[in-house]
């Protein structure tokens, strides 16, 4: 397949040559001087001036032919010095093509060629969501291209952009950009302005349980990470709990009657920002990043030896990039993962998943903690930006915990690749949105868009669309106690607080702080971990026994952020308590029991002997 560049906008040269005699374009050096004034209306006016030197005194340039990717041109305009020489747009599978045929027949060495060609385009610039994005293509490594220089001028009120690739400074005036051939080699340019974006999620997940017997299951919802904020604002049904795994996951739970299937339907909105917030790890779970799994194949001896070339997580993420081809024809098929040590011994046959594992694996080998994200990534243009998993057309990508930052840093080296290098590692953009993380797992869980039955394959589960803003709001924790109103003293006493998260937003970790006058311990401190929406945590607690003849009413104030809760318990000794009550009067009750059943034989053998004394007295009397 031709090699795509971003927008697809390569400048191959056709030259047809007089007299007619096989000939290469080598025969002419080009010089391009390109400017792209964006509008604010979207639309983008693109000036080409082009100079043809002629390296020969037997030919001279005819016609002339430039292939642009660009979907929707208008306008088009092509003069050379002595008038119009455009002789038509071809619109082709992939792109559009100019053509000219000049007026003027310049030949000689040294001698030159100048003509420009002009056009409108809407497919530079757009506005999308909060954000404008301007896409401009890259430079094909043509041997008669001399010189390369682009200029952008963008309107003033766009601001400053939130990153450009390449990395280069403005003009003085803050909104002309200027690139030259150095800096773009064959990756062209991208630039962003704006803080964040946002993103209104609409999700569907099928479960269906096919047995005879209740069964308990989950579905992971895209969560908050380091680069984004979740807000639930709705989850139908609603689920009995919702979870956070060590991965960082929200899985939401469900109790399935037997033979019952139950749609989910999750509304959310997500707030993305460009750069990642702090996210220290322990020692220890960072460990767990280090770990073989299915298709990371850390310790196979071709990854091993591998990664002594490969001293970083830039290191391997140019090597991926470059190493691996991205294969298409993949992307509408269904076949199995390959993991990381297929696709090292096979790199022509790869798609997202094959760059991630093997990213993975390569990191993991050198002593650097890595995972995978899936996830959705906004894309206009899938030959340049493909999205590989087949469930609702998703995407994956890895990220590596960086030590010195101490935070995970996400980089997308499929993306590097089919862009032709465009910097995917040192800045990402915000267009990857994550549903699901990967690494103590290399399966599970599945991402929204994964839950499909097997007659509902063509259903769309996933729909993204911008939103036009994020209100930020506090998180709401309703607080339910359940600790005993009554004690008997003498005896531990256990109760819970049951946390839950009634808001849109997760709750953050905190800490509950219990108090009492008279119960030991009289203060407590117990750490929570954070509560994702529609997520709730129960807290166990306990109080040492008191003094046998203890009794008063304690006071326990429950306190947790904001919220404070006071609770009443009352201690009673065991004697004067129901318990003790009741067990007085059955101990009373058995020894009367007892008395009654002692005093009866006694009884009737008094009588016994009375009887025996007067017939022997009546027997005298005879």
């Amino acid at each position: 397949m031709r090699k795509i560049f971003l927008f697809i906008f390569s400048l191959l040269i056709f030259l047809s040559l007089f007299p007619l005699k096989a000939q290469a374009s080598s025969d002419f050096l080009a010089n391009y001087n390109v400017k792209y004034q964006v509008s604010n209306d979207q639309n983008t006016h693109v000036q080409i001036n082009i100079t043809l030197s002629n390296k020969t005194d037997n030919y001279y340039a005819a016609s002339y032919k430039i292939h642009l990717g660009f979907n929707d041109i208008r306008n088009v305009r092509a003069a050379d010095g002595e008038g119009n020489i455009l002789t038509g747009v071809d619109k082709g599978e992939e792109d559009q093509v100019i053509n000219v045929k000049f007026n003027q027949k310049i030949s000689g060495p040294n001698n030159k060629l100048n003509f420009s060609i002009s056009f409108d385009t809407p497919d530079v610039a757009q506005k999308l969501g909060k954000i404008w994005e301007i896409n401009i293509p890259g430079l094909d490594s043509a041997s008669d291209i001399s010189d390369f220089n682009v200029q952008v001028i963008v309107p003033a009120n766009f601001g400053q952009p939130a990153f450009i690739k390449p990395n280069i400074r403005p003009a003085s005036n803050g909104n002309i950009y200027i690139f030259s051939k150095n800096d773009l080699n064959s990756s062209g340019i991208s630039m962003t302005f704006g803080n964040e974006q946002v993103y209104q999620l609409n999700l569907t997940y099928h479960l269906y349980n096919k047995n005879l017997f209740p069964v308990r299951t989950e579905i992971a919802i895209p969560p908050d990470t380091n680069y984004q904020k979740v807000q639930i604002q709705n989850i139908s049904p609603k689920p009995e709990n919702v979870k956070i795994d060590a991965d960082g996951n929200w899985l939401a739970q469900y109790l399935l009657s037997p033979s019952s299937k139950k749609d989910i339907v999750v509304n959310e909105k997500i707030q993305l920002k460009l750069t990642p917030s702090s996210q220290p790890e322990s020692l220890s779970k960072l460990s767990d990043y280090l770990k073989e799994k299915q298709y990371w194949e850390v310790s196979n001896k071709n990854i091993k030896d591998k990664t002594k070339e490969l001293k970083s997580p830039y290191d391997v993420y140019n090597f991926v990039s470059n190493y691996l081809t991205y294969d298409y024809s993949r992307v509408a098929s269904n076949e199995p993962r390959l993991g990381a040590l297929k696709t090292f011994l096979n790199p022509t046959s790869a798609v997202c998943l094959e760059f991630t594992d093997l990213f993975i694996a390569l990191t993991r080998a050198a002593g650097i903690p890595a995972r995978e994200v899936d996830g959705f990534a906004y894309t206009q243009n899938t030959k340049e930006r493909p999205l590989s998993l087949v469930k609702d057309i998703l995407h994956a990508w890895p990220e590596y915990y960086d030590k010195d930052k101490k935070t995970w840093i996400m980089v997308d080296p499929t993306w590097a690749n089919t862009t032709g290098g465009l910097d995917y590692f040192n800045v990402l953009d915000f267009d990857h949105i994550a549903f699901v993380i990967k690494g103590i797992d290399s399966n599970y869980p599945v991402p929204a868009g994964g839950y499909k039955l097997p007659d509902e394959q063509s259903i769309k589960d996933v729909n993204v669309a911008f939103a036009p803003q994020y209100t930020d709001e506090n998180s709401k924790v309703s607080v339910v106690d359940n600790l005993p109103d009554k004690l008997i003293s003498g005896f531990t006493s256990k109760g819970y607080i049951l946390l839950k998260n009634t808001g849109q937003i997760v709750s953050p970790s905190q800490t509950i702080t219990i108090q009492s006058n008279f119960l030991t311990p009289r203060s407590q401190s117990i750490n929570i971990d954070s509560i994702p929406p529609f997520g709730q945590v129960m807290v166990p607690v306990s109080f040492a026994k008191t003094s046998f003849l203890t009794n008063r009413t304690d006071t326990t104030r429950i306190m947790v952020g904001g919220s404070l809760i006071i609770h009443q318990t009352k201690i009673i000794p065991l004697f004067l308590s129901k318990w003790g009550l009741l067990g007085g009067v059955i101990i009373f009750a058995g020894i009367l029991i007892i008395s009654i059943i002692a005093i009866k034989p006694r009884n009737l053998s008094f009588f016994r002997r009375k009887r025996e004394n007067s017939l022997r007295r009546e027997g005298k009397e005879s």
